[in-house]
Order: C-alpha cells, then sequence, then structure tokens
C-alpha cells in the first residue's frame, strides 16, 4: 500500500515545475522579457476577437489570456508555449453557447480542465502523437474558413444572426448587408486585414496586428465613424473568482461538449508545443506536463469567466521567433495583458469590433499554409481523401466530428493497406536427398504455401478464399514464421480453412508457430489441428519429412523404383 502511494505521488511531482525550470528562467530574463512583451502586443486583439467570435465577449477572452496564460506557463510541459483563446476552440464553443448559454461554457471549460488533469495523471500525452498528419492539415484548413466565416457579421457591421451553423449564419448575414450595407465597417476591417497581410510580407518582425487596430480605433474616433461599433465596456480588472455558474445537474447533459473541448485542448496543445519544438534546437515538451498545465489552466479560467483554452500556434510561434527561451516568456505575456486590463480597459473598449474580425480574417487567411496542403494533396490518393473530408466535415458539421470522421477514414484506409502486404504464396519443395523421381511425386502430392505479414480481420477472408482453392493434393505444408501479427478472426479464418481441407481428405501441417501466436491459435482451437498428433515443426525441413512419412504411411511412395518401405508405423509416423 506504502509502495502504490509512493508510486503515485511520484508521477503527480513529475508533473510539477522543478529546478531545471528554474534554471531555464534565470538562463536570459532581459531576452524573455522582451519576447513575452511582443507575444503580449500580438495577442491583444486575437484574444479580444476570439472572446468576441466565442459569444462570451472581449472580457472573457482578456480573462483567458490572463488566467489560463500564466497557470500554463508556470505548470505546462513547454518552455515555449503561449496559451490563451483560440480560433479552434472558438469554432467548437459557438454551438454550446447557442444551446446551453455562457454557463453552460464555463461548466464545460471546467469539466474539460479535469479530465486533461485525468489524462496528465494517465499518462496519456504520448497517444496523440497518433494523429495523421492529413487529418491535422484537414481540420486546421477547415478551422480557417470557419474562423474566417464567423468574422462576416462583424466584419460587414451587421448584428450577428441566430444559429450555430456557420454558413448558415454567414449567408444571412451576407443578405442582411445587400438590404442595408455598412461600408464603414466592411472598409476598416478589409484595411485592418490588407494591413496584417502585407505588413507581414514587408516586415514579418513588426506586430502589425496592433498597429492597425491602433489605427483602425484612431480613425473611428476621430472621425466619429458612428456605424463602427466598438467592443463596448471592459471591466477594469478580473472579476473576483466564482463557481456560481456550476449547476451540478447539468453535469450529465455537458458531458459529450466537455470531453469535445478537452480532446481539442489536448490535440492543439500538444501540436503546438511539438511545432515549437521543430523550430528550436535543443528544447523538448513533455506531453503529459503539458496536459496536466492545460488542465490546471482550463479548470481556473472558467472562475474568472473566461472560455476553455488551449496551446496557441500562432502566439508560440511569434514566442519562438522572438528568441523567448523559458516560460518567462509566457507568462510575461499574461503579465502584460493583465496590466493591460486594470490599466487601459477604456480605450481598449472603444476597439471597432470590425477591426478585430479584419484582425481575425488575417489570421484565418495566414492558417492556410498553401505550400502544406499542395504537399499532402500530392502525397497518395488517400492522404489527399482524408484532408478534404477532415476539412469538409469540419465546415459542415462541427470540429469533433471532423476529427472522428477523420481518425475514421484515416485507420480504414491504413488497415486496407495494410492488409495488402498480407501474402500467400506456393513455394517449391527442396529436393533434399530425394531422388528425381521421388520428389516429382511428393510435389505431386505435397504443396507448401508461405504466409507473409499480417493475418488479421482485413485480410484473412482473403486468405481462406486461396487456401480453400488448393487443388486435390494429400498434404498443405503452411509456413508462418513470416506472419507478423494475428488476431482472433485470423485464427478462427485459418480454422475454418484447415477443417474444410480436412474434410476433403487433406491433411495439413503448419512450421515456425511463433509463440506470440500460439496462444490466438489455442484459444480458437487451430493448435491442435496444425499440431497434427501433437507433433510440432520448428522448420518447414521437419514438416516436409513429417509430409513424406504420412505419403509412405498411405502407399503413395511405394510404386517408387527401389522404394524401401519404412518398417514400423511408429517409426514412419516421426
Amino acid at each position: 500500500m506504502t509502495t502504490a502511494f509512493g508510486r503515485a505521488w511520484a508521477s503527480i511531482v513529475s508533473l510539477l515545475p522543478g529546478p531545471a525550470d528554474l534554471a531555464e528562467v534565470r538562463r536570459d530574463p532581459r531576452r524573455d522579457l522582451l519576447a513575452g512583451l511582443t507575444v503580449a502586443i500580438v495577442a491583444l486583439p486575437l484574444a479580444l476577437g476570439f472572446g468576441v467570435s466565442s459569444g462570451l465577449g472581449a472580457a472573457a477572452g482578456l480573462a483567458t489570456a490572463v488566467v489560463a496564460g500564466a497557470l500554463a506557463a508556470v505548470f505546462g510541459g513547454s518552455n515555449l508555449q503561449v496559451s490563451g483563446p483560440t480560433g479552434a476552440m472558438t469554432v467548437v464553443l459557438v454551438p454550446i453557447v447557442g444551446r446551453y448559454g455562457p454557463t453552460g461554457v464555463l461548466t464545460v471549460g471546467l469539466m474539460a480542465g479535469v479530465m486533461l488533469v485525468g489524462l496528465a495523471l494517465l499518462r496519456a500525452g504520448k497517444y496523440m502523437q497518433y494523429v495523421p498528419a492529413p487529418v491535422v492539415e484537414g481540420f486546421t484548413l477547415g478551422i480557417a474558413c470557419v474562423i474566417g466565416l464567423q468574422q462576416i457579421p462583424n466584419a460587414l457591421g451587421v448584428p450577428k444572426p441566430e444559429g450555430d451553423r456557420v454558413l448558415a449564419v454567414t449567408w444571412r448575414a451576407v443578405e442582411e448587408f445587400a438590404k442595408n450595407p455598412n461600408w464603414t465597417a466592411a472598409g476598416l476591417a478589409v484595411a485592418v486585414a490588407a494591413v496584417m497581410l502585407l505588413g507581414a510580407r514587408w516586415r514579418p518582425t513588426v506586430p502589425f496586428s496592433i498597429v492597425a487596430v491602433i489605427a483602425a480605433t484612431i480613425v473611428a474616433q476621430l472621425a466619429h465613424l458612428d456605424a463602427a461599433k466598438p467592443i463596448g465596456d471592459l471591466p477594469a480588472g478580473l472579476p473576483v473568482p466564482s463557481l456560481s455558474f456550476l449547476d451540478l445537474g447539468s453535469l450529465g447533459t455537458l458531458l459529450a461538449p466537455a470531453v469535445a473541448v478537452a480532446a481539442l485542448a489536448a490535440l492543439e496543445s500538444l501540436l503546438s508545443a511539438s511545432v515549437a519544438d521543430g523550430m528550436t534546437v535543443g528544447q523538448r515538451h513533455d506531453p503529459d506536463r503539458e496536459l496536466f498545465g492545460q488542465g490546471l489552466a482550463n479548470i481556473a479560467a472558467p472562475l474568472f469567466g473566461g472560455v476553455p483554452a488551449t496551446g496557441a500556434i500562432a502566439r508560440t510561434a511569434v514566442n519562438v521567433r522572438t528568441g523567448a527561451g523559458s516560460r518567462l516568456a509566457a507568462l510575461t505575456h499574461a503579465a502584460v495583458l493583465a496590466v493591460i486590463v486594470f490599466a487601459a480597459a477604456p480605450v481598449v473598449s472603444k476597439i471597432p469590433l470590425a477591426a478585430l474580425a479584419g484582425v481575425l480574417l488575417a489570421t484565418a487567411i495566414r492558417m492556410v499554409e498553401v505550400g502544406s496542403l499542395r504537399a499532402m494533396a500530392k502525397a497518395t490518393r488517400s492522404d489527399a481523401l482524408i484532408l478534404v473530408l477532415t476539412a469538409v466535415a469540419t465546415l459542415a458539421l462541427d470540429l469533433v466530428y471532423a476529427v472522428i470522421i477523420g481518425l475514421a477514414v484515416a485507420g480504414a484506409l491504413a488497415l486496407r493497406a495494410v492488409a495488402k502486404q498480407a501474402r500467400f504464396d506456393q513455394v517449391p519443395l527442396d529436393r533434399g536427398d530425394h531422388s528425381a523421381e521421388e520428389h516429382a511425386l511428393l510435389a505431386e502430392h505435397i504443396v507448401a504455401y508461405r504466409i507473409d505479414g499480417p493475418l488479421f480481420f482485413a485480410a484473412a477472408h482473403r486468405f481462406l478464399l486461396e487456401l480453400t482453392e488448393v487443388a486435390d493434393v494429400r498434404v498443405v505444408v503452411l509456413r508462418m514464421s513470416r506472419v507478423s501479427t494475428m488476431d482472433a478472426t485470423g485464427a478462427l479464418v485459418l480454422k475454418d480453412a484447415v477443417e474444410k481441407l480436412h474434410r476433403r481428405g487433406i491433411l495439413v501441417l503448419a512450421s515456425g508457430i511463433r509463440p506470440g501466436q500460439r496462444q490466438v491459435l489455442a484459444s480458437v482451437g487451430a493448435l491442435d489441428l496444425l499440431c497434427h498428433d501433437g507433433r510440432e515443426y520448428a522448420t518447414t525441413p521437419d514438416a516436409i519429412r513429417a509430409a513424406r512419412d504420412h505419403l509412405e504411411a498411405a502407399g503413395v511412395l511405394s510404386a517408387l523404383p527401389g522404394h524401401q518401405p519404412r518398417t514400423s508405423g511408429e517409426e514412419a509416423l516421426r
């Protein structure tokens, strides 16, 4: 009992910050502070925009960036990860807000945080690496499209139509704009997006998002552009933490959305951390610690009115490019945003919603990596199909269904590819020390087959058809040393094939059965059929000799010139 408790405690301690993290922070604090300041400038309009897009408001986006950003920075598994509200999470949250309201979103975030901590304790981080690249590229493309479409109402300066289907909402927004055009809002959105996209090409290191937002706000204020609706009042500080939103009776209803949010938070955060690792030399994140940090961040954020958070790829990339070396940079980013919340809320509240829409439109466009999509589409037809299906499902359904569909199709295509590797080939008999006449007679009555690759449910039935179509012979020898894997379906199909051959009077012998395959063969009763009369054959020559003895006992070889029969039946069965 004490040992089990000790292991559990050691597992928890391994997820907490340690001396190595502190040593990294002390290495170059000035560089990290400057990087954190830069990331905060980039993150401010994104936090505001994603808060607005989620349906909980700009204040919720800021609270998430501050609270979740700080906790994930301290407890996360990456030195470079920056966390906060993201476009992918917004895509999932919009229908949850529409169905369950703001309190439902806060409860979902809290539940998802608890689930993430549980995944960390179960050491589930390593399993996220098995998500195929076409699925990731597909839902990234789909997310970019959804984020862009979600901004259309604010970009056009029209009230957001009711509904949680982004295509329908966008269409109704365009219809409303056609009836009552708001060219001021549309112009601001296009101008901000253009400044960001063109400025990134001209000076990639300059945070043009904040420059464009400041310029749009100044123009709207000086020109008294009433059509450019501002964010509105923001609280001068974070609210007092509270669990007043929690309704224990609704936990069962919100379980499915919470699972979806937790899955997305885990996937996007670990993907972002992997991207950060790839941009640096010597940095490697701990996936379980990252899940633990994101879990704590999502438990705390709802207490302050924040939306669920994940690792943010775009902000993390800015953090790496500006020279961050430790988690102090991400922590600084959260601290700077906290200062803005406390000191500059009246100024921030005047930012036009159309300007934030322009920021997110540009962000959506920059999410689409044309080169990666082209390479993935050209790789194989299967990869292209998975990418397109995932992207379309993201746009037409939602992100969770899209990932499920992408994984299901990828799994099915992978199984088909693996099943195609299974081969069932006839191999010639080794002549050995037999005479030409005897070898010819043996070849007439004995046939040997080699099974290569997996013998499992996806490939087993093809094997059954081929084996049971064996021509009239006396003995079939199965060489099984190259069977890479076998499941119960494969073993049952093998048993069925052997029984059908036995009913035709054909003896089946097997050689090279691996130790790992014996259990599955024995469990379905196939092992006794293959190991005829309790005899096993380690090699194919041993099985061929047994087949020859069987033919001799049956009198098949007695017509050969100079044949000397065995002196006893016992010797013939050895």
